[in-house]
């Protein structure tokens, strides 16, 4: 099977925990990113002549495993590693890590267990990355940058300025035109970012490239990154992202840049440019003379203030650009406005008319600094025919993830087709004339200064608080449900004072929801956007989404699809007849009118991250008979020796505990095939939970100081069934009768052998005779005795003041043998049905295994995202419809009044305390 991204990520922070306790935090990434590295190309590259990178066969990952438990696992590791680095010429150009290094991984036993532990996470069968050497590789790459991302988070300021959100780095990507190049054979198109970091910029803009015809990237990757550490992390994630040719130099960009013409003398310009370079900078002029620069990126512009680099970086950006170059950067807001030195270069900027556009994001949303950025997209080719600067600002569209704001899929989704549509959106977007800019604006970009956010607060009315009433605008703030239904409008506020266009409530409060449910255009919108328009999409996608192959492209298929939904929910508004508030009414010619088309995209991209994207390199991979038949196990373990004579735990193949479908849920096989099975064990279950639910309830009602089953609790307040047999015989010993006590009394004296004695005992209580005491002979046994002592036993009468207790402990004993009765027939009937799942497992055939993954696992999940989207807009209008009718409910007068019988009320309730003034 591929390896899947989610296992990918677990793995990793399990290696992380090996490293707890000496490691700092800031250290994980070296020691656990080395070694993941290592096992990937080890894996991938292993013995093969004329790989991209030499590993040889006895000098892998498989060494590594071989050493661990030796007393110089941790020396030999670092032998084996230094070995792989020379043969690539990688010396210095990866992490510098020892594993030998007592100061964090401690030293003797702890040691050895340390390295030995790291190793053994990673061989994890669950990351073979042998199944992908012809898929899913950027899987592995994504999980690397995901890795980096945490790491990022954990870190803060000091260590987060490497990494480049990836949602960010998307986003350039797509916008920076790379993807529409042509392959050419006289054309050689290259990137370039001069502040790389982890790489992560130029990874994803080279992804957006077209490939030739070895279905690899027609883009040169080149980068430069003054960190060591940091340039190693790139050329690692180059690596595992398929892009080892990329070139990575080492060095300060601003001060001595790496990439130069053919004579040494210029800069080298490149097709395209992404950069997110260090805000601010204060420190971008040390080793330069400003007013002297080689490379003359300063010329007709104007020098950078010496204590921030921000535009010191932005030329650098200019001057590396090609005559038809184009960038995509990440920028602080303050480039958009500061004064000065920098408004010089800005205008000089503005008047070639390099900028084409600018995104202004959230607030809080890079690792190392909580000041908004923007992104600045400049375009040399023709510039000196460009009449403008679009504008979006997404400032407000994120998510909270911990202590930081992330875009959304459908944010990122939004940006990319809003930019590049060139689409005027209200308080989101605007297309704003350099003449705008330049001359009526003094060349300030600062975004609030061309779009003006929507505000969609609701404001107190004062009117209608001194006069009661609700106006009309709190009401016309809900007009995109009124357009789905003029008669709900109607139906919940009623027109009472038309000159000051003042409502009341048409009914009570509490019945407002049930307005909403009884609505049947409201309803009626709500089948057609919950089903209809899905029904329409999914119907629509099915082929793409059954026609999975080797050749397939997970990004794109998953953005063909995604179109595709955005498409079917974009509700393209026409003029109908008819008034909404004194105006011309709207309503969609199609697609949807209450959901925005961006959410239900979200509800897609989130099952793609959670499940879909895994699934499709699976199938990429494996193909659907194959995937679809795979099931992982989790075994027993046992105790065997390794090679070092040490005892380890290993999973017993012979012993499955649990197993589940690799790419189709055990759970589905289950209901699809085996309904009355399933069925029958959930009723068993269902029944088995209402018995110990009761029995439950009974222990907690009974366990007090009076309680009837104080008895057989044990310290931790659990009752066991030996406890309650035990208590029941003491029970059943208190009962008594005049023959119970003849019985004992002959048992005691059968064996002195004295008959007249005993028959003394039988005469003295005839009634004895019933139960058959003697034998055929006339004597006594012991036989007899016993069985008559118990047949008395069971006849006599248990005290009264035992009765209860001896009921209540009866009904709990049959109640827990039932439970537990019950429970094996539910393990016997699960182990029956396990059986039957896995033999169908191995029958599935491709028709059947597309019919599962289509019909029951991919749609159904989506299609309840979409209506739980849907329930809670449609619940949040109820609420703010509740609202309003709610917040005029009362005017100011009638509070006052109320307040002032309130004050009268607790001046005579003190009065009559005693307390008066």
């Amino acid at each position: 099977m591929a390896v899947k991204k989610s296992e990918l990520y677990s793995i990793l922070w399990e290696a992380c925990n090996k490293l707890r306790g000496g490691v700092e935090p800031a250290r994980y990434k070296d020691y656990v990113l080395t070694l993941l590295f290592f096992k990937y190309v080890s894996d991938r590259y292993k013995g093969q002549p004329y790989a991209a990178l030499t590993v040889e066969p006895d000098k892998s990952f498989d060494a590594l495993s071989d050493l661990k438990g030796t007393k110089d696992v941790a020396e030999q590791v670092d032998k084996i590693l230094q070995r792989f680095k020379e043969e690539n010429d990688l010396l210095g150009s990866l992490p510098d890590v020892s594993f030998n290094n007592p100061d964090e991984l401690g030293s003797g036993k702890e040691l050895v267990d340390k390295v030995s532990g790291l190793i053994g996470v990673f061989e994890n069968p669950a990351i073979d990355f042998r199944t992908n050497r012809s898929s899913g590789d950027d899987i592995i790459g994504d999980a690397y940058e995901y890795f980096m991302m945490k790491f990022a988070q954990e870190s803060g300021k000091s260590k987060g300025q490497f990494y480049t959100p990836s949602e960010v780095s998307r986003i350039i990507a797509r916008l920076i035109g790379i993807g529409s190049i042509q392959n050419t054979p006289d054309k050689k198109w290259t990137i370039y970012d001069p502040a790389a970091g982890s790489g992560s910029l130029l990874i994803r803009a080279d992804d957006e490239a077209p490939v030739g015809e070895d279905g690899k990237s027609i883009v040169s990757i080149y980068a430069q990154e003054k960190d060591n550490s940091t340039a190693g992390l790139a050329k690692m994630n180059f690596v595992l992202h398929q892009k080892a040719t990329a070139e990575i130099a080492k060095g300060n960009t601003l001060v001595a840049p790496e990439f130069k013409d053919s004579f040494g003398q210029e800069l080298r310009q490149f097709d395209f440019v992404v950069m997110n370079p260090p805000f601010s900078d204060k420190s971008w002029s040390d080793g330069l003379k400003i007013s002297a620069d080689p490379y003359k990126r300063f010329d007709g512009f104007g020098f950078p203030p010496e204590k921030n680099g921000d535009y010191a970086w932005f030329l650098h950006v200019v001057k590396s650009m090609n005559g038809t170059g184009k960038a995509g950067i990440v920028m602080p807001h303050g480039v958009l406005f500061r004064g000065n030195a920098e408004e010089i270069i800005r205008r000089k900027v503005l008047e070639k008319r390099y900028i084409k556009g600018i995104v202004s994001l959230p607030a809080n949303l890079f690792y190392g600094t909580g000041i908004p950025a923007c992104l600045v997209f400049l375009d040399k080719e023709n510039a000196d025919s460009r009449e403008g600067i679009f504008f979006i600002d997404a400032s407000g569209g994120f998510k909270k993830d911990g202590n930081k704001n992330r875009l959304r899929e459908q944010d990122i989704e939004k940006i990319v087709r809003t930019f590049e549509a060139r689409e005027e959106i209200e308080g989101y977007s605007r297309m704003v004339p350099y003449s705008v800019i330049l001359d009526e604006n003094g060349g300030n970009l600062n975004v609030p200064r061309y779009i003006q956010k929507i505000d969609d607060s609701l404001p107190q009315n004062i009117a209608a608080h001194l006069r009661g009433g609700i106006p009309e605008y709190d009401i016309e703030t809900l007009e995109k449900l009124w357009r789905v239904s003029p008669k709900l409008e109607e139906a919940i506020f009623t027109r009472v004072d038309a000159a000051h266009d003042i409502y009341n409530l048409a009914l009570a409060p509490e019945a407002i929801d049930g307005a909403f449910e009884k609505d049947a255009n409201l309803q009626a919108e709500r089948v057609k956007e919950g089903n209809g328009i899905f029904e329409n999409w999914r119907d629509s996608v099915k082929d793409i989404l059954l026609g999975i192959d080797a050749s397939t492209n997970p990004k794109a298929l998953i953005r063909q699809i995604g179109s595709m939904l955005l498409e079917e929910y974009d509700a393209q508004e026409a003029l109908v007849p008819g008034q909404v508030h004194g105006g011309t009414a709207f309503a969609p010619a199609a697609g949807s009118l209450l959901l925005d088309k961006y959410d239900v995209y979200d509800c897609l991209m989130n099952y793609w991250n959670e499940k879909l994207q895994d699934d499709v390199y699976a199938i990429r991979a494996d193909g659907y008979e194959k995937a679809g038949r795979g099931i992982e196990c989790e075994y027993a373990k046992k105790k065997v020796k390794n090679a070092n004579g040490e005892t380890v735990s290993v999973d017993d193949k012979s012993k499955i505990k649990s197993f589940d479908g690799a790419l189709i849920p055990r759970d589905i096989i289950e209901r699809v095939y085996f309904a009355d099975d399933f069925e029958a064990i959930g009723d068993l279950g269902e029944y088995c939970y209402t018995l110990d639910a009761e029995l439950e309830e009974t222990r907690e009602e009974e366990s007090g100081e009076d309680g009837l089953l104080r008895y057989v609790l044990d310290e931790k307040g659990k009752i066991s069934a030996g406890s309650l047999i035990e208590r029941i015989g003491e029970l059943e010993d208190k009962r008594t009768s005049p023959e119970i006590i003849a019985l004992e009394a002959m048992l005691s004296d059968l064996d002195s052998k004295d008959e007249d004695a005993l028959e003394k005992v039988a005469k003295k209580t005839p009634s004895l005779e019933k139960y058959g005491i003697r034998n055929k002979n006339g004597t006594f046994s012991k036989t007899k005795l016993k069985a008559a002592l118990k047949a008395a036993k069971a006849e006599a009468v248990l005290p009264e003041v035992y009765k209860e207790e001896y009921e209540a402990l009866l009904s709990y004993h049959r109640k827990l043998n039932e439970s537990e009765d019950l429970s094996k027939q539910i393990k016997e009937a699960q182990k029956r049905l396990a059986d039957k799942v896995r033999i169908k497992y191995g029958e599935l055939t491709e028709e059947e295994i597309k019919h599962l993954l289509f019909d029951e696992k991919w749609m159904p999940a989506i299609h309840a995202a979409i209506n739980v989207e849907l329930d809670h807009l449609i619940n949040s209008y109820v609420a703010r419809v509740v609202m309003i009718a709610k917040r005029y409910e009362h005017t100011l007068k009638e509070l006052e009044d109320k307040t002032t019988k309130s004050k009268a009320a607790v001046r005579e309730a003190l009065k009559r305390m005693g307390y008066a003034w």
